[in-house]
């Protein structure tokens, strides 16, 4: 049995690293700055440089070295290939043979980073026990990731799992940043939910708990919430009602065991659970009812986590 892995989460501004022993149990963290420059041609070789520096670091000899797992934001194949990541400036090539070329390694495994993130929790985290999850991350945007008998779904093309762009109300005249209208997390993300606080503020004088706010988060929104704020109540009801609504279609065609839930909104807590389990029971079908909501437990260390699992598969 070989003792090391390295698991790495590949940011657009970060790249975060871990060393782990061959039970997924991590031994060191850190990070290196992503350096995006010259169509990200430097990405690769730092990562490499980092590992061979921790190698040498630790006396591991590359023999030791079970594998290295790494999560990239954009669509990848199961052999490893990038189908171009634009934010990294990235074309299409395999990710997988260029970092077992610049370090050594002969086992790398490559995933999206939002389905590899759903692994690590389904893993380690707060979707321990199910062999099938569903991760959904809410933040600037809706990420989602599908965990199937604990293998990550990657479709045809890499892009299975992207939730947050069903189109959950065909009249919206917005349009998504994806150009299609009526997405999931324009209403249900960190970033729709701050919108829609604004839009309700501004448009009367009812009072609500949210004007005596500098700055309105969703922190504020859901403690308002908590203490029944009647503008507050309207702007999560609506966030629930399209994420329970996107949730029971997703339900519908992979019948997962549990949905996790993370990403900034999930920092409030249960009550985020409890709203939007209340619009999915209302909006699914009889047989897929009752299905466990967790909260996601791992934060920034998922992808590094599932990173790890893709590798002692």
């Amino acid at each position: 049995m070989k003792n090391y892995v390295y698991g790495i989460d590949l940011g657009g501004t970060t790249v975060k690293m871990g060393l782990f022993d061959s039970e997924g149990t991590a031994l060191e963290k850190w990070e290196i700055v992503t350096r995006k420059e010259d169509s990200g041609d430097h990405i690769l070789p730092d990562i490499a440089e980092s590992i061979l520096k921790k190698n040498e670091e630790k006396n591991i000899v590359i023999d030791d070295i079970e594998g290295i797992g790494i999560g990239v934001p954009g669509p990848i194949t199961e052999d490893g290939q990038v189908l171009k990541c634009v934010n990294l400036g990235w074309g299409i090539f395999s990710v997988a043979d260029k970092l077992s070329e610049l370090t050594g390694v002969k086992k790398v495994k490559v995933g999206n980073d939002a389905n590899v993130a759903a692994l690590g929790e389904q893993w380690r985290g707060g979707g321990r026990g199910f062999n099938s999850i569903v991760m959904v991350t809410l933040g600037t945007g809706v990420g989602g990731g599908v965990i199937l008998n604990g293998k990550i779904l990657t479709g045809s093309n890499g892009a299975a799992g992207e939730i947050g762009h069903l189109t959950v109300n065909p009249k919206e005249s917005k349009s998504c940043n994806c150009g299609k209208n009526g997405c999931l997390e324009q209403y249900s993300s960190a970033t729709a939910i701050m919108r829609m606080a604004r839009e309700g503020l501004a448009a009367s004088n009812r009072v609500s708990m949210l004007r005596d706010y500098k700055e309105v988060t969703g922190r504020e929104i859901f403690q308002a919430y908590t203490a029944g704020d009647e503008l507050a109540k309207e702007i999560v009801d609506e966030f629930a009602f399209y994420l329970g609504l996107g949730l029971s279609h997703v339900a519908q065609v992979v019948d997962p065991e549990a949905f996790v839930i993370g990403g900034g909104v999930s920092k409030n807590g249960q009550v985020v659970i409890d709203v939007i389990k209340e619009h999915y029971e209302k909006n699914v079908m009889f047989a897929l009812k009752n299905k466990e909501f967790r909260l996601a437990e791992l934060g920034n260390d998922a992808g590094m986590y599932g990173s790890v699992r893709m590798v002692l598969e």
